[in-house]
């Protein structure tokens, strides 16, 4: 089975997540939108644009609870049912919340030191 296949967005937490954000847009020029992000398009090598983003994010971090890691990652899977269902057979924490919306399918699972990963099957075609 494949198991992860990309990293579909990288999110951290910050004390003052406006003033942080404000930062990253002036200094790195990272066009951060209204909801705290941004989507990165992905491209081929001739800069020809293929099915795919990754999401960048500046949050307060209330999304990685119960994780009190600062920074939470995105990773892309290929059929998240299946896998969620592996990790639960290897003993893995794995959260016992999934979400299906128009956006993908979303689950949750602790890694050793507590830190919250996030995986993601995006919807068909993406």
């Amino acid at each position: 089975m494949q198991r992860v296949t990309g990293i579909g967005g990288i999110f951290f937490s910050a004390k003052d997540p406006k003033a942080l954000r404000a930062w990253y847009k002036k200094h790195l020029g990272i066009d951060v939108q209204d909801w705290g992000g941004t989507a990165f398009r992905w491209a081929d090598d001739a800069g020809t644009p293929v099915n795919g983003t990754t999401v960048w994010s500046i949050g307060d971090g209330s999304y990685f609870k119960p994780s009190t890691s600062p920074f939470m990652v995105n990773y892309r899977v290929a059929d998240l049912v299946a896998l969620l269902a592996a990790l639960r057979e290897e003993g893995c924490d794995v959260m016992p919340d999934m979400d299906d919306s128009e956006f993908g399918k979303f689950g949750w699972v602790l890694d050793p030191e507590g830190n919250k990963i996030e995986l993601w099957q995006p919807p068909e075609g993406q």
